[in-house]
């Protein structure tokens, strides 16, 4: 009897098309690679949902940086990130490749998630590093490097570019340092200033913080106008952005969870060797 060959399943994650289409038959002609190819964020969601759920799921997800992110006629890309649909929920909303590792990392954490980039960028690297991505590499770099990725990211293996590491170790302490402040800040805070605060990140309005925590309106304006004065900020934006960065989620919702299921129109792209 012969050794039986450990399989890779890889799924490839951009909205073009073409290159979705044939980096996938690149990898499919690997002879221990089965992959499969997404044309959007809600697409490769329901592809990880459908093959975890028939008991063989991905291992390697390799996903577009700038997915979903359209640019203007005869313009450039927008950089800013898209919120990504978590795994499960209504909605037919984009997401860019970073927020996508980002949900993709909360629900599946054994998949392991590569991104491709058109350029080198420290700033996003250090994004998608954060994200939960092993590894970010340039869409035009070899097959032979991008499968020495895949197969070192299932050893546990974080993959850069030589020249993008000084800039992402640098974007990495200065967020750290930035997230430091913050946390000193929110720490200044009282319980029940907290407790507004995480309202605030969920976006409620001084009513609703009211009834939620079954308040008056008038004293939840006072502990709005002490957040802000304690965090050193001007504004519910501002106070709400620094917070993030303290790492303080929204509060949670008070409404009951709809059912879960994908909604929109999604397309799958690419092969899938049996």
């Amino acid at each position: 009897m012969g050794v039986s060959v450990v399989r890779i399943r890889v799924l490839v994650v951009d909205d073009h098309r073409i290159f979705a289409e044939s980096l996938a038959a690149a990898l499919a002609a690997e002879p221990d690679v089965d992959v499969a190819a997404a044309g959007s964020g809600p697409a490769a969601l329901r592809c990880l949902e459908r093959a975890a759920a028939e008991g063989r799921g991905y291992d390697v997800m390799l996903v577009d940086a700038e997915l979903g992110v359209l640019a203007p006629a005869g313009g450039r890309r927008a950089t800013g990130p898209v919120p990504v649909p978590a795994p499960g929920a209504a909605g037919n909303g984009q997401a860019d490749g970073i927020s996508l590792v980002a949900g993709v990392r909360a629900a599946r954490p054994s998949v392991r998630t590569v991104v491709l980039a058109e350029k080198d960028d420290p700033s996003r690297a250090a994004l998608a590093l954060q994200a939960g991505a092993c590894g970010w590499v340039a869409k035009d770099c070899s097959l032979q490097r991008l499968l020495a990725v895949v197969r070192g990211v299932l050893r546990d293996e974080t993959h850069l570019p030589a020249a993008l590491l000084t800039g992402v170790l640098r974007e990495l302490l200065a967020d750290r340092k930035h997230r430091s402040e913050s946390e000193q800040l929110v720490e200044s805070l009282t319980p029940r200033e907290r407790e507004v605060l995480r309202c605030m990140v969920a976006g409620l309005g001084r009513k609703a913080v009211a009834e939620r925590l079954f308040l008056s309106p008038h004293t939840v304006r006072t502990h709005m106008q002490n957040v802000l004065g304690k965090l050193g900020v001007h504004s519910t934006l501002a106070a709400v952005a620094l917070a993030r960065r303290a790492g303080v989620g929204p509060a949670d919702p008070v409404v009951p969870r709809q059912e879960s299921g994908l909604a929109g129109d999604v397309v799958e792209r690419g092969s899938q060797p049996a």
